[in-house]
């Protein structure tokens, strides 16, 4: 299962392919994690450093050219939707292509650092360029932005030319190499890219968002043929309205919160849905809403 909070195609218009639909600091933040799930019949465990390397190729639609890799840990989702047999059970994300690669060399140069630095308090004197920031977080000898640049290239993992010659292009697109870009101090080095990236890849007027997410299911039948269902769900944002992460979101809470008012849901305490008593009246429910799901044997 995987599943993308991501720009429309056509607002996707900066080197990492992505804008916030939700908290940026939780974005960052969920680049750090570790990542746990079935493989095969084999437990497969990813550190939080080397999450971004495991990204795959996930074949969606043609139209888009998305990749995805794990998101924390799903290894015990096979027991919960007892499925226990399942040899491979994964929770992913969704991302544009390009995207790991751009966001693994701001891991290697340490950005996702949240350990509090003097210099970048909010409290520290007078104003702060982007250079002198990436100059002290690398340790290097100089703030000129083209041996910034040299020291970030020495970051890029990848030993694509195309590849590398797109991230340099994307780490000048963020300004931070640059003696002109005056740093928004918030503490910690996580935090100013934060807010660097909240000032470069918020939803503009007319722009929309999109929700991508697919279940597959790779099936053995009984007399021992083999087929593979998905269900997709594609969904996009209202210009100037709701977006679609809002509504797939806000809007199942919606009419849980509407069941459990009119009678319907009479659990207390704290449920997952993993029951057809809670589960199914409201997917009934989200067809009205404009929340589809296609459903596909192939």
């Amino acid at each position: 299962s995987f599943c993308g909070g991501l720009p429309a195609p056509e607002d996707s218009n900066n080197p990492l392919g992505y804008k916030f639909s939700w908290s940026a600091r939780g974005v960052l933040l969920a680049l750090r994690n570790n990542a746990r799930y079935w493989q095969d019949g084999k437990l497969v465990e990813i550190q939080g450093k080397d999450l971004m390397d495991s990204a795959r190729p996930i074949y969606v639609y043609p139209a888009f050219a998305t990749v995805g890799y794990g998101n924390r840990d799903s290894s015990f989702y096979r027991e919960r939707y007892n499925i226990p047999h399942a040899q491979t059970c994964v929770r992913g994300t969704l991302r544009y292509q390009g995207f790991p690669e751009f966001a693994k060399t701001l891991v290697n140069m340490g950005f996702l650092d949240d350990a509090p630095q003097g210099f970048l308090a909010a409290s520290s004197p007078g104003d702060l360029a982007w250079n002198a920031v990436t100059q002290q977080l690398l340790g290097h000898s100089s703030a000129c932005p083209d041996e910034l640049l040299k020291a970030i290239e020495a970051k890029i993992d990848t030993q694509d030319a195309e590849t590398r010659r797109r991230i340099i292009h994307g780490v000048k697109w963020l300004g931070i190499t640059s003696p002109d870009v005056k740093v928004s101090k918030r503490g910690t080095y996580l935090d100013v890219l934060c807010a660097r990236l909240e000032d470069l890849m918020m939803y503009g007027e007319n722009e929309r968002d999109m929700i991508l997410l697919q279940h597959k299911f790779e099936v053995e039948n009984k007399d021992g043929s083999q087929s593979t269902r998905t269900s997709v769900t594609l969904m996009y944002g209202e210009p100037n309205g709701f977006s679609a992460m809002a509504k797939t979101v806000g809007v199942p809470c919606g009419i849980a919160t509407q069941l459990i008012l009119d009678g319907k849901i009479t659990n207390t305490g704290i449920i997952a849905p993993m029951t057809p008593d809670i589960y199914q009246p409201i997917m009934d429910l989200l067809p009205s809403e404009g929340i589809n799901a296609v459903e596909e044997t192939i």
